[in-house]
């Protein structure tokens, strides 16, 4: 069990100021507060042995942060408001085990987080979930380690336990699918490569065209900061135009998400292409209010926020109870594709029309 001296230690301060920490009973700066107790959640110091035997007993509890409630939504990054989706799954996995979920909002500052932990933490907690607006990666202050931590669509280098959509599985299984419908010439407009499914979405649309013997081409994947209000449209519209005057075009182009491919859909028509007769589009997220409403509807598929909460819940569960606390491998959900009317069954054609022109020649 740790002691006040090894908060000390580790803080680089006196066992005094410690106590002055601990008691509030003296000056102390705001920055030295902040180090005695983030060495205090990284030694899961408790204040008394009072403390330690309420630390002991189980508080039912389950505490939740996330920037759900208060965030604005962004539409390169969080379609149909994602974390909130995530907090759904989440509680219908805690529902059945009797834990009450307690959620507190960063309000979109992450700077809080360390407090909320702290105030989780004095309300005895049995675990807590931190949930991210978009997959990426987080460092968030040490907990105790009688208190497990898991992180949704998000991660660390900690290999604390996370759940993560399995971004490069779900655009392979988009791809693969339209290469079942006939299609060869495949562009991918990706989101940024700093963001992680910048990074992981265009790895499964190469390992789709490689699984289908069909040769990568650069110049068929170009990343497009779509959404930034002064350059992003005219960014997107240079992208496809220049993919269109390929020699070989594409037959269909891959959104790097739902929000995009409506602009697509928008700069399409305005250049006189219809969709899906000249040119296909797919989307990735499944963002009902895009995807069904559009005219075709949109063939997308299914980043699986509500399952994602769900894992999460089971999987937090699962490290109160003690199970599984030395698997530090992610948690990795899909989902499934759906396929609108976006894009065309460019094999079916190619045999509609081949038994036409039989047809005619008899």
């Amino acid at each position: 069990m740790s002691t006040i001296y090894d908060v000390a230690r580790l803080a680089g301060v006196s066992p005094k100021t410690v106590s002055r920490v601990l008691n509030g009973d003296g000056p102390v700066g705001e920055r030295t507060r902040e180090v005695v107790e983030a060495a205090m959640r990284e030694l899961g110091y408790v204040r008394s042995n009072a403390a330690r035997m309420m630390r002991a007993q189980k508080s039912g509890i389950v505490g939740l942060i996330t920037g759900a409630i208060s965030t604005k939504n962004q539409p390169s990054t969080q379609q149909g408001l994602p974390d909130l989706y995530i907090v759904q799954g989440i509680q219908r996995a805690l529902d059945a085990s009797g834990m009450t979920l307690m959620i507190a909002d960063t309000g979109g500052r992450q700077d809080r987080v360390p407090k909320l932990i702290d105030t989780f933490l004095s309300h005895r907690v049995e675990g807590l979930i931190y949930v991210a607006e978009y997959h990426q990666p987080v460092d968030l202050p040490p907990v105790p380690e009688d208190t497990p931590l898991v992180l949704a669509n998000c991660y660390d280098d900690r290999g604390t336990p996370a759940v993560l959509p399995d971004d490069r599985r779900l655009q392979a299984d988009l791809v693969r699918r339209l290469i079942g419908a006939g299609h060869r010439r495949i562009a991918m407009l990706a989101l940024r490569p700093d963001m992680a499914a910048g990074r992981l979405r265009p790895l499964g649309y190469r390992d789709a065209l490689a699984e289908a013997g069909i040769a990568f081409d650069p110049a068929l994947l170009a990343h497009v900061d779509f959404d930034q209000p002064e350059t992003g449209p005219q960014l997107l519209w240079d992208t496809i135009d220049r993919l269109l005057r390929l020699d070989a075009p594409p037959t269909v182009l891959c959104c790097g998400n739902d929000q995009m491919a409506l602009m697509v859909y928008g700069i399409l028509r305005s250049m006189g292409r219809r969709v899906p007769d000249e040119i296909g589009v797919a989307g990735f997220d499944n963002y009902r209010a895009i995807a069904e409403t559009l005219y075709p509807p949109l063939t997308t598929v299914e980043l699986p926020y509500n399952a994602m909460g769900v894992r999460a819940g089971e999987r937090l569960l699962q490290l109160i109870s003690g199970e599984g606390r030395d698997d530090h491998r992610p948690v990795l959900v899909a989902g499934p594709v759906h396929w609108r009317g976006s894009v065309n069954e460019l094999r079916t054609a190619t045999v509609v029309s081949l038994m036409t022109q039989r047809e005619e020649s008899k």
